[in-house]
């Protein structure tokens, strides 16, 4: 697989690292997750007596992101445990964690320190706010930065007011941008022999995430507020109520729309005017109005029979039911089953990255708390059964 020459070290935890380390995982990287002693990280916790959401004491978020990842636990806040962690950044390329910022400083494992004892290592950080500005030590969470980012504003309409992405996308664009650091800095090692630190703020991901929207902004100095499900630009554009659910239609440009008006065969959108854009957006109220009054009339799949004919861009809103089954989605491989130790199989979104050139991986469950200290310490670092016995008896690993 693309990235199976490559070690990570993994100290996240909850969600925007370890989504991050997952990514890199499913692509080929040996994932070591180094987790505390006798209680791991905080994840491995929610859910884990949910009898729906839980399997063999993991609850879903755990079973979902560590995937495929090994354990070893290390108390880091030792110093006996910071130079077996040492040991392992000798024989590793990538160390990832998601903590506060200035937490691995303070335990002695920052970039700094790792590069002492093996300057090729990389090393990212996905915080809040990011090592360096006025608000790095504030602490956040996914709809902190959702809401500081400007997305929210946008999200809803002016009724509603402002309303999170159902999604957790600061946590998950923390995690995905922290991967691709993580790769660029891979890349620029090659050339350079050495590594370097990635720092990735979700806040900053979340002003990125903005885009041609902020820059519309600062073209015209005019603030948006939410539009729904509608769009700044085209029309129409938007989610309507069939007959029995709602469909997306997305007319991008005037040819779109040409073609939109003749299959739809509704008069009033033969307008000369509406052939351009600017005249659409002025009566975009109306044309909304005519468009949701005609797809009432009938059930989704006649619209995405008809529409999809005349090759206008145009989907059904599915719940996670249908999104989960769709034909598309399953020739994909975007539902994979992952075995548990029990012999059930357990499904989960799997990896969007299709490479022609890599094997896609066979998937192994989320480790056990610890499930391979001994296998880690031993086959990769050499350590003895004695050294592995006083370790343990001192609390050092688990």
């Amino acid at each position: 697989m693309a990235l199976e020459h490559i070690t990570v070290l993994d100290l996240t935890h909850m969600l925007s690292g370890p989504y991050g380390t997952m990514l890199l995982t499913d692509l080929g990287a040996r994932t070591i997750k180094v987790e505390p002693p006798g209680t791991g990280e905080g994840t491995r916790r929610l859910l884990e007596h949910d009898s729906a959401y839980s399997r063999g004491g993991m609850g879903a978020y755990y079973l979902t992101l560590n995937r495929n990842k090994q354990s070893v636990c290390v108390d880091l806040k030792s110093a006996a445990g910071r130079e077996v962690f040492l040991d392992l950044v000798r024989h590793a390329d990538v160390v990832f964690d998601n903590f506060s910022a200035g937490v691995t400083a303070r335990l002695g494992i920052d970039h700094a320190a790792l590069a002492q004892v093996n300057p090729r290592i990389v090393t990212c950080s996905v915080t809040g706010f990011g090592q360096t500005g006025p608000a790095t030590q504030r602490p956040a969470f996914d709809q902190v930065v959702q809401a500081m980012g400007g997305g929210m504003s946008i999200t809803g309409t002016p009724e509603t007011g402002p309303t999170r992405s159902g999604i957790p996308i600061g946590d998950l664009g923390g995690g995905m941008f922290g991967a691709l650091g993580v790769l660029a800095a891979l890349v620029e090692r090659e050339r350079t022999g050495q590594g370097q630190h990635v720092d990735v703020s979700m806040l900053d991901v979340q002003i990125s995430l903005l885009n041609y929207m902020a820059t519309m902004y600062f073209m015209s100095g005019q603030v948006p507020e939410g539009i729904g499900n509608g769009h700044f630009v085209h029309v129409p554009y938007n989610s309507y109520p069939t007959a029995d659910g709602h469909i997306i239609v997305a007319c991008i440009g005037d040819a779109f729309f040409e073609r939109f008006a003749q299959c739809m065969d509704l008069p009033a959108l033969r307008d000369p005017a509406y052939r351009e854009q600017p005249a659409r957006f002025a009566d975009k109220a109306r044309i909304d109005a005519i468009v949701s009054e005609e797809l009432r009339t009938r059930a989704t799949a006649h619209w995405l029979q008809l529409l999809r004919a005349a090759r206008i861009p145009c989907g059904p809103v599915h719940d996670f039911a249908q999104a989960l089954s769709d034909p598309q989605v399953l020739a994909r491989e975007m539902v994979i089953e992952v075995p548990l130790p029990d012999g059930e199989r357990l499904r989960m979104p799997g990896n969007p990255v299709k490479l022609s050139a890599a094997d896609s991986r066979e998937h192994r469950c989320a480790p056990g708390l610890g499930a391979h200290t001994d296998e880690v310490l031993t086959q990769s670092l050499g350590y003895s059964a004695q050294q592995l016995a006083r370790l343990r008896a001192a609390g050092t690993i688990g």
